[in-house]
């Protein structure tokens, strides 16, 4: 299976769904503001991710598309607040909200995507106790994403974060929110509960190889493919797999002394960013990192053993394969 063009086709089928659902009201600005990164399409993978957990476990596919036009708006809601927080200028190769609308507009356009997707959810053709299940597995991946989000802040420029930490904020700001959605969609389906954790666990695995990959594009991925600014992680002293492996074995010394004095450091020239990632490669630090991505790629992969075969398990190979086929 071709992996990029089946996410292709998976995305293609939503995106009429994604905007639908906002209708045309005053203010304008705020319109606009809460349609522009939603409607500028992207890899949707979340979304994609409920509808084929619903077609794989024998649901119809259909009934899970609001849920997975909810699961897109609240992904989307969070990257609002994250460019902000960031200072991130671009997005998908588009100006920030922030940039656009202004602070304000943006913390509310932010906030308006969050409340649309709770009401799409309460919509939902499923029976009560299947609505319940599913408000509440969202609801607690958005209250994890928030906890995960403020360690990842927490961690910019800590010299004390160790690789289980690292690993434990990714899965509360990334895996949590696949999940979720993972779990919606077999939900939807029928799915007994053994099969909704079962795509649960693909979910979580997936979303952790998913960001740990997200994280070497950071550092090591081709700006204009990207859209993001290559080696800012390391200017905002991010610490990501290979920053914590580098620690990890590094110790101390000229080579630990090179690589942190560049770091955490803002105005970092590129041949100061260059500088890092090379010590980051001849360290071995990005083929370890590379080695962690791709194991829980076939983690991932290994859980859709519980399910009946069809088209739909292998969409979940192509999902969780596409994490690490994008392009460094």
């Amino acid at each position: 299976m071709d992996v990029k063009s089946e996410l292709k086709r998976m995305s293609a089928e939503l995106d009429g769904p994604i905007k639908s659902y906002i209708a045309d009201e005053a203010p304008a600005n705020l319109i606009e503001a809460a349609r522009q990164y939603p409607y500028a399409g992207g890899k949707r993978m979340r979304p994609c991710m409920v509808v084929a957990a619903c077609r794989a476990v024998g649901g119809d596919g259909e009934k899970a598309v609001p849920l997975a036009v909810a699961i897109e708006y609240i992904h989307n809601f969070t990257l609002i607040h994250d460019d902000l927080m960031d200072g991130d200028a671009k997005r998908r190769g588009m100006d920030t909200s922030h940039v656009v609308y202004g602070m304000p507009t943006a913390i509310l356009a932010g906030d308006a995507l969050f409340a649309k997707a709770f009401d799409i959810i309460s919509g939902l053709d499923i029976p009560s106790d299947a609505m319940r299940r599913v408000l509440k597995r969202t609801s607690a991946a958005v209250w994890d994403l928030a906890r995960g989000q403020q360690m990842d802040v927490n961690n910019e420029n800590s010299g004390t974060v160790s690789m289980e930490d690292y690993i434990e904020t990714i899965r509360l700001k990334t895996s949590v929110l696949f999940a979720a959605g993972a779990a919606g969609g077999a939900l939807i389906g029928g799915a007994d509960d053994g099969t909704v954790e079962a795509v649960h666990e693909y979910a979580m695995n997936l979303g952790v190889a998913f960001q740990m990959f997200d994280d070497i594009l950071g550092i090591y991925g081709d700006p204009e493919k990207t859209g993001k600014s290559a080696g800012n992680d390391i200017r905002k002293g991010k610490n990501t797999v290979m920053v914590c492996r580098f620690r990890e074995t590094a110790g101390e010394g000229a080579l630990m002394d090179e690589f942190m004095s560049v770091f955490g450091k803002e105005g970092a020239s590129d041949s100061e960013i260059e500088t890092a990632r090379r010590i980051l490669k001849e360290t071995g630090c990005y083929s370890y990192a590379m080695d962690m991505a791709r194991d829980y790629t076939e983690r991932a992969v290994g859980c859709r053993d519980v399910l009946p075969d069809s088209r739909e398990p292998e969409s979940m190979r192509a999902l969780a394969e596409y994490a690490m086929a994008r392009v460094v």
